[in-house]
């Protein structure tokens, strides 16, 4: 998986791909789904949720940029995958997810596993965790119509956001916080993902 899918694709970050390597992917799919857990696709884990494939997750935790010793905050829970990867690169990773039923398995998941530096929390990630901000770097695996403000708000000057966003038509995008409060923003690659779902996507 990470030498064909990653590797070959371009992303070449020797930590990235180490911890793609390291973390149990079929761990974190429903047992219908394992026999394809390691192949270049999204797999459905219920609740209407995927988990992404291989190389998105490698990439957009590359972008991300982080360094040990760090804190990420991560919206969109699913699995656990993603946030298991990350908890292998930096410090402390806090992750939102809105399905209570995901979420939970997601908890279960990683705790078994041993992945110690992971919080989950249920609850409407389009506002973030603002008792634990500000986060060094935010990623998001579920796509909102337009940027969360509440999550720029948490993110430190000189971190990076990794969001999917748009409706029918979405782009990967890359912001960068600067010092001054603005924003930098990179456009990566058309996507798809699910959407956000939370209160303020509904307004």
């Amino acid at each position: 998986m990470v030498e064909e899918q990653i590797l070959a694709r371009g992303v070449t970050d020797p930590q990235v791909l180490a911890a793609m390597q390291a973390v149990p992917r079929h761990l974190f799919v429903p047992a219908g789904e394992r026999r394809q857990a390691y192949e270049d696709h999204p797999l459905a884990i219920g609740e209407g949720q995927t988990i992404s494939q291989p190389y998105i997750v490698a990439l957009m935790t590359s972008l991300l940029g982080v360094q040990p010793g760090q804190r990420v905050l991560e919206v969109g829970t699913g699995s656990g995958y993603q946030a298991a990867v990350l908890s292998r690169l930096v410090r402390e990773v806090y992750s939102i997810e809105i399905v209570a039923s995901l979420g939970k398995r997601a908890r279960s998941t990683l705790e078994t596993l041993g992945y110690h530096n992971v919080q989950i929390r249920i609850g409407d990630g389009y506002q973030g965790w603002p008792e634990a901000a500000p986060f060094d770097a935010v990623i998001v695996t579920a796509a909102p119509a337009r940027i969360p403000e509440p999550l720029l708000a948490q993110l430190k000057p000189a971190g990076r956001m990794v969001i999917p966003v748009g409706d029918t038509l979405q782009d990967l995008l890359v912001l960068t916080k600067r010092a001054d409060g603005g924003v930098d923003t990179t456009r990566v690659m058309p996507v798809l993902f699910v959407p956000m779902t939370g209160e303020a996507q509904q307004k």
